[in-house]
């Protein structure tokens, strides 16, 4: 009843992009969760933290749900699951954390794809579709992200998305059990907003105006 009571604001409308949509998760979706997650283990787990022995389980995604609302209760951060539009299929998630309010009003972005979605461009669409939302409707002007330094196409995805390599950080974060380094990166309200693509729209529209 908590969970059904806290997702119901203002926020709670789905955001829709061209191939998937992003919404709040539900304790509904825990089969459909724990399975993509089961499948993409051992693609996950090398970038993540540790996952306890029972981080599968129904309960333990009940748990999360709570911290979710808790979270954004206190306006500390909200997640957000990615759906596929033509099938409602799981594809991944983005998380918003530690949010800073007062004269920082910034936040942290963590994401993750199921592995059977990889390279198919959907956290691109899905971080391109949800910025614009994190800048407006959540009043957020500058947003950061980071990656471990071997995580190339986490790297790649960020810097096409737009966000600017600030600096590098060390043991920022304990990953798979080891306080790792870490790339920083950081798109502030007002940037270009996958800006690779926005130039690849105009070079062909000027191809097609040479003609």
């Amino acid at each position: 009843m908590l969970l059904q009571k806290f997702w119901k604001t203002d926020r709670d409308n789905p955001i829709y992009g061209d191939r998937l949509y992003l919404r709040h998760p539900k304790i509904s979706d825990w089969a459909e969760w724990s399975k993509i997650r089961e499948i993409s283990r051992q693609h996950l787990v090398p970038w993540e933290p540790v996952w306890s022995r029972d981080s599968l389980t129904r309960q333990h995604f009940r748990d999360r749900l709570r911290r979710y609302a808790s979270d954004a209760k206190a306006d500390n951060g909200y997640a957000f699951f990615l759906f596929r539009n033509t099938d409602d299929q799981l594809l991944g998630s983005i998380t918003l954390s530690n949010i800073q309010r007062g004269v920082s009003q910034t936040g942290t972005l963590g994401y993750w794809t199921g592995l059977p979605h990889i390279r198919h461009g959907y956290m691109f669409e899905g971080i391109c579709t949800l910025l614009p939302e994190l800048f407006e409707t959540y009043s957020l002007r500058r947003i950061e992200a980071a990656c471990l330094p071997e995580n190339i196409p986490s790297a790649s995805l960020l810097e096409k998305a737009g966000f600017t390599r600030e600096g590098y950080a060390r043991q920022y974060l304990c990953i798979n059990g080891n306080w790792q380094d870490h790339l920083l990166f950081a798109i502030l309200k007002g940037d270009t907003i996958a800006p690779s693509q926005i130039e690849e729209r105009r070079s062909g529209m000027a191809g097609i105006t040479g003609k």
